[in-house]
């Protein structure tokens, strides 16, 4: 991963310790980090360039995790609100 980002290794392990990533692990321990690890890597290293700092980065990337939940739920919640209505028209009809 250190050699894909241009992150050090001791930089990946702060941001571990701090909560930032969290890569699965082997049953040795190995860090194993995904392709979405990668892309919040990516954010985290971006948002430092832009002069914030790690617990700032942790708030954002929290709030950016519960907006993405919500906007799911809200499509969720939007294709229920459809649903029924298309359900009533097939029961009129028949």
């Amino acid at each position: 991963m250190s050699e894909l980002s241009g992150v050090g290794p001791q930089t990946l392990r702060l941001y571990e310790r701090r909560g930032l990533l969290t890569p699965a692990r082997t049953g040795g321990g190995t860090r194993r980090y995904s392709e979405a690890d990668l892309a919040t890597l990516g954010r985290i290293s971006a948002l430092i360039a832009d002069g914030i700092n790690l617990s700032g980065v942790g708030v954002i990337l929290a709030l950016e995790a519960q907006n993405a939940i919500l906007a799911e739920r809200i499509a969720q919640l939007s294709g229920a609100s459809e649903e029924p209505a298309s359900d009533s028209d097939s029961r009129s009809s028949a």
